[in-house]
């Protein structure tokens, strides 16, 4: 169906893939996963067709047709949301407007009636007399309420956005679908209702993602994207990670007794080559000795930061109490009248209707809002540290890491600050940068170092998975898994909720449901 044939890819000195070369065959979905930068997002362009590689080929079988999800969540402003997903099959999208042209010319000539006659004869073909109905069906599915189908993309909401730009991905029963990150910014219902459609696909899926239960539910394959080589392995994520770990703990231990024949021959060899009842044993064992080849491994682009959250004291028996709390912003009620009681084992993943709920209760136990009326009751021997969602604020200076992170150490030795920052991925003159340059992801890190050394006994967290990479999120969940204090914590994370979580609250918009369960025993429920 679609091949990559040779595909180097070379940015000047820098060779991104050398000479990959894969075959994605109907009716598999293959999960792209690899390090940041290591290239996933150019490759999806690659095979689209956006990009040229520098050297090799991509082919795809004759009359089949790409979807690849559109990035660019403005580029469709002036259209009307149906269009827009129509627009997912461009030939269709085409002979739409061709048609629509030519019927309401004043001059309607016979030209334009054969020209007309052929449209309609492809726009057939195409199952153009169902495309109205499948593109709102598509939309439905997603949570894109009927009135909004005939609006301006520039009335939806951003989160609405992405959905439709999904839809148009989907639309017309593409041979080939490419989706880069496709859960980013979808509710539950819709990432369900989206790994449920993969699923049933009969044609070709490749997909990048850093949610890794989605990537196990869907994912027939999968393609690693390391040292600039892409290779395919059987099965979903989980199957990927155990296989890989495994051939690389076969090639070390191959590589142990490899060394300790090597050391025998060598010592025999140094003992016994001057003895001349012994030279011929000797010379064998030279000969054996150059045949042993030791296993290459290569340092993997991959890099896991090493996070630990350890109290400096366990908590007592009273942790939180909160009462009747309401809270009003912009005369929109967004937390009305929430008790809850947070006990000493607790590690609660919050729900919401409404995500902003979730962000201001965390605020409210935070410090950084007040709330209109309720009581908040922390337990006497309680310390928190708090991972803002939006966490820009802290970084507003011109300091270097290493400083920064010093402000929150009990430890201000520079060696000791960049001992720690080396163990979070930010090494030599990487700890020197300014803290306000830093990206997404890497300001992360730097909140959960600062995390990392207050000690804390009870974490607060909102969306701490939000601009990380699968090793970093796969450190998070370890550390919060081994946690010994209570966490509160929001993530759209399927896999870390469900290993990390023994009760679930949810702030429905008329009701405020709290379980004690696992995040899919709580599903089940629903």
């Amino acid at each position: 169906m679609l091949n990559a044939i040779g595909v180097t890819l070379r940015y000047g000195k820098r060779v991104l893939f050398e000479d990959v070369n894969i075959k994605f065959t109907k009716g598999n979905c293959y999960g792209l996963i690899g390090a940041n930068g290591a290239g996933k997002s150019t490759f999806l362009k690659i095979l689209s067709g956006e990009i040229e590689p520098s050297k090799g080929e991509v082919t795809i079988e004759k009359g089949a047709r790409i979807s690849m999800l559109k990035q660019d969540h403005f580029a469709f402003e002036e259209y009307t949301v149906l269009d827009t997903v129509i627009m997912g099959n461009q030939e269709l999208y085409k002979i739409m407007k061709e048609k629509e042209a030519i019927y309401m010319k004043p001059d309607f000539s016979e030209e334009d009636g054969m020209k007309a006659a052929k449209l309609e004869e492809r726009f057939a073909e195409l199952n153009g007399w169902n495309a109205e109905s499948d593109a709102a069906i598509l939309l439905s599915n997603l949570g894109i309420e009927n009135e909004n189908h005939n609006k301006f993309m520039k009335e939806l909401e951003a989160k609405d956005k992405v959905k439709v730009l999904l839809a148009q991905a989907l639309f017309g029963n593409p041979d080939v679908l490419l989706l880069d990150e496709p859960t980013n910014d979808l509710d539950i219902k819709s990432i369900n209702w989206l790994q449920d459609f993969l699923i049933n696909f009969e044609n070709t899926v490749i997909v990048v993602s850093h949610d890794r239960y989605f990537l196990n539910k869907v994912c027939t394959h999968i393609a690693d994207v390391d040292f600039g080589k892409i290779k395919v392995y059987s099965g979903n994520y989980d199957f990927w990670y155990e296989s890989s770990q495994l051939a690389l703990k076969q090639m070390k231990e191959s590589n142990k007794k490899k060394e300790e024949k090597i050391k025998e021959l060598q010592e025999f060899i140094a003992r016994f080559s001057a003895n001349a009842s012994k030279s011929k044993q000797a010379t064998s064992r030279k000969k054996s000795l150059e045949k042993i080849q030791l296993d290459e491994i290569k340092p993997s682009n991959r890099k896991y930061p090493y996070i630990d959250f350890k109290p400096d004291r366990e908590i007592g028996k009273e942790v939180l109490t909160v009462e009747n709390l309401s809270k009003t912003i912009d005369g929109k009620k967004i937390l009305d009248n929430i008790s809850f009681k947070v006990n000493r084992e607790d590690k609660i993943a919050f729900l919401a209707d409404n995500e902003i709920a979730k962000t201001v209760l965390f605020q409210i136990l935070a410090g950084e809002l007040e709330p209109d009326s309720g009581e908040i009751k922390w337990g006497t021997t309680v310390t928190t540290s708090y991972f803002p969602k939006d966490n820009n604020y802290l970084f507003n200076t011109n300091m270097p890491i290493v400083d920064w992170l010093r402000q929150y150490s009990k430890d201000p030795d520079e060696t000791f600050v960049r001992s720690f920052l080396g163990r979070m991925l930010f090494s030599g003159e990487e700890a020197l940068k300014e803290v306000k340059v830093l990206s997404g992801g890497e300001k992360v890190r730097c909140v959960l170092s600062k995390i990392m050394l207050s000690g804390a006994n009870v974490i607060i967290m909102d969306e701490p998975t939000n601009h990380l990479d699968m090793e970093s999120i796969t450190s998070l969940n370890e550390g919060m898994k081994k946690f010994k204090g209570v966490l509160l914590f929001t993530s759209h994370d399927h896999q870390l909720v469900q290993t990390v979580a023994n009760k679930i609250i949810d702030i429905k918009e008329n009701d405020f449901i709290v379980r004690e369960c696992s995040y899919n025993d709580y599903l089940n429920i629903e």
